[in-house]
């Protein structure tokens, strides 16, 4: 199968990240994957975790409460579940983030948009939602010159817009197109979800959110008014509802074959 689509203000805590949550080896500069092979198709056992649609995934995190690497945050998306044609989950993003699709698919943020991935074969084709799927070995990571690009202990990819520096390394190095350049000066910002002209951002899991206790918007709008297919929650706790659905269901996690253990699964695909 094949896929088809398409000067900062930053935090290291709130927004951006949390504080405590980078590790030793997470600004090394590992060599850069190869590319190779389409979807692979792979059965995790017990051991990911997500929580049941629009649940809460945990108790909130105090401010000054360290991230840890007990928890990895994740997504299970059911392709089924997802309709050709619905949005709800970018719009909820958008929303949720302050960011806005002008037309310009060439330019435009794209924190979260809509594929559809056919069978060239038969011409069978489903739509599914793409966005950073927080790789436990992120190749943006591995290419970043000043650090600004890095992953906290709980498995959440993201930038720090005070030191990104637009070099688009990142952007080049991502399997899969999740990162955008900010080319435009921004109006209505949110604070929770600074951005900057000149800086690169991408899907967050709603760090914000997360940090509060609650489901990304994405999540939350999908449950509510659309399909219900995307599961959020703990990858690394074993009784957590998106655990036991990864493992009592084979799942698919695109272009795994590179090595970048996406956090991000999909069933149905």
């Amino acid at each position: 199968m094949s896929c088809g689509s398409t000067g900062g203000a930053g935090c290291r805590s709130g927004g951006c990240g949390g504080s405590g949550g980078r590790t030793e080896g997470d600004l090394s500069r590992r060599a850069f994957l190869r590319d190779s092979a389409a979807m692979t198709v792979t059965t995790l056992a017990a051991g990911v975790t997500l929580h049941v649609f629009g649940a809460e995934p945990a108790t909130a995190r105090a401010p000054d409460e360290k991230v840890t690497a007990k928890v990895r945050w994740g997504l299970l998306i059911d392709v089924s579940r997802c309709a050709d044609g619905c949005d709800q989950c970018v719009v909820a993003c958008q929303q949720e983030n302050g960011w806005r699709d002008t037309g310009h698919p060439e330019t435009d943020a794209q924190w979260i948009r809509k594929l559809t991935v056919k069978n060239p074969r038969n011409g069978a084709s489903f739509s599914l939602p793409m966005m950073c799927q927080h790789c436990a070995e992120p190749p943006c990571v591995d290419v970043c010159p000043t650090g600004a690009s890095f992953k906290r202990a709980d498995g959440i990819v993201l930038v720090d817009k005070h030191i990104c520096i637009g070099c688009r390394y990142c952007m080049m190095a991502c399997p899969y197109n999740a990162r955008s350049f900010i080319h435009e000066p921004l109006e209505d910002q949110r604070p929770h979800a600074p951005r900057g002209k000149g800086t690169v951002e991408s899907c967050t899991l709603c760090v914000h959110r997360v940090d509060e206790g609650r489901v990304p918007a994405c999540v939350e709008a999908c449950n509510d008014s659309a399909g219900g297919a995307m599961l959020f929650g703990d990858l690394n706790d074993p009784a957590s509802e998106i655990s036991r659905r990864v493992a009592s269901y084979r799942t698919t996690r695109i272009r795994s074959d590179l090595g970048t253990d996406p956090g991000v699964h999909y069933r149905n695909i």
